[in-house]
């Protein structure tokens, strides 16, 4: 079995290079080892890296084998065993296989590959495809991304930004700086070295002075290097932001004595992943957090996750200040305005149609999108049958339902799942 082995001199962060490359060509693999392992740890824990087993079978690379080709039949000396046209029986189960199969007592196996990804790494795979649901340009400033593009030349960078035309361009124009006086001086001599050639007697001494000294400019000409370091341009790449829209993300969690602390911690772990969502993938998006029980009140991040507060139920105290506050500081020409949600759907009977009323006159309409998580193992209750009837009305409206920890990340990749074009 032949094997091609990479001998080039190893070049300034070529191990990052090769690791991005190999991210890119099994990321697939990569993304589906996290959606498995994502139900397994905290997401409190998701700005640290990861430990991703891969199998071994998907990162297998192409091999040459040298063959002998065509159809032979031969006995081997020393066979007591086969003859020609025997058959063999095929090898049992289980003698060769993978890491993790039964036990056996003969063959050879290959654990599955193991390798770890850095906290940069872990976030841009598990945030990949997704973004907010019907954003829009309203006002040009604030949020922004950033998008390298071309700004010109320079005379330092890596190799793969050479440009090789504006290097060529570079170098041609220096040569024919360094070398314009000395073929002018050397046509010079020429000229006059042809006139005293053609006199009688020629004049020797001088002859062969101006021989010497169109030997010494040739020579020179000659010296010039074709490129030089001096020569070199790279293509220069700079960060150019590129504004979006303004937009804000209201958090609505309920906290009354019906959420047990089981509840809750999904509650949190659900806005901990989406508070790292909008911070990693946008920049400058307002966040606003409120929390309720029979009243509602706005509050900032510390609060909003670590305030013991508790008491009766209480919706639609939210969905009013949240109402609220969108008419006092977000204008609806301006702002892109989003809200996510969280309760475990208990909620007084008398309540429930209220905040179907809220929600379809006042919020829905100003809103780009609205997802709601019910986090509760009982049946459905009044709430959800409430904002179930609002589905088909309102297109930017989403429900969906929690029962334990692992189902955290597919319902929040099902909320903000990148849209088709």
């Amino acid at each position: 079995m032949a094997q091609l082995i990479d001998r080039r001199p190893n070049a300034k962060n070529k191990s990052t290079v090769n690791r991005q490359r190999f991210i890119r060509r099994y990321k697939q693999q990569i993304k589906r080892a996290i959606t498995d392992q994502i139900g397994q740890r905290s997401v409190t824990d998701m700005e640290q890296g990861e430990k991703i087993s891969i199998p071994a079978k998907d990162i297998k690379e192409p091999t040459f084998r040298s063959g002998d080709g065509g159809v032979k039949q031969r006995v081997y000396p020393g066979n007591k065993e086969f003859v020609p046209g025997d058959q063999i029986k095929r090898p049992p189960p289980g003698g060769a296989g993978q890491g993790g199969r039964r036990a056996s007592d003969d063959g050879e196996g290959q654990d599955d590959f193991l390798f770890e990804i850095s906290k940069d790494e872990y976030l841009d795979i598990l945030f990949d495809d997704l973004e907010l649901p019907n954003l829009k340009r309203n006002q040009l400033k604030k949020m922004t991304k950033t998008r390298s593009v071309r700004a010109g030349y320079t005379t330092d960078g890596v190799p793969t930004n050479i440009s090789i035309v504006r290097s060529l361009k570079s170098a041609m124009a220096r040569r024919i700086a360094l070398s314009a006086s000395p073929k002018k001086r050397l046509q010079e001599l020429q000229a006059e070295y042809d006139q005293l050639v053609d006199q009688t007697p020629p004049p020797t001494q001088r002859l062969n002075e101006l021989k010497d000294e169109i030997a010494l400019l040739e020579e020179k000409i000659k010296k010039i290097p074709f490129i030089d370091t001096f020569d070199l341009r790279f293509n220069n790449y700079a960060k150019r932001p590129d504004p979006t829209s303004q937009a804000v993300m209201f958090c609505v969690m309920d906290v009354s004595g019906s959420m047990d602390q089981a509840t809750k911690d999904m509650a949190k772990r659900f806005y901990i992943l989406l508070y790292l969502f909008l911070t990693r993938s946008y920049k400058d998006v307002d966040v606003v957090f409120i929390r309720h029980h029979t009243q509602a009140k706005e509050v900032d991040e510390q609060e909003f996750f670590y305030s013991q507060e508790t008491g009766g139920t209480i919706v639609s105290s939210a969905l009013k200040l949240m109402d609220k506050i969108i008419k006092e500081r977000y204008p609806l020409d301006q702002w892109n305005i989003y809200a996510a949600q969280a309760s475990d759907g208990d909620n007084w009977n008398d309540d429930s149609p209220l905040c179907k009323k809220i929600l379809s006159k006042d919020l829905l309409p100003a809103v780009r999108y609205f997802a709601y998580v019910e986090i509760t193992q009982r049946d459905h209750q009044s709430l959800w049958h409430q904002y179930e009837s609002l589905l088909g009305q309102f297109d930017n409206f989403a429900i969906q339902h929690i029962t334990q920890q692992s189902d955290i990340y597919p319902v929040f990749r099902e909320f903000f799942r990148k849209q088709a074009a």
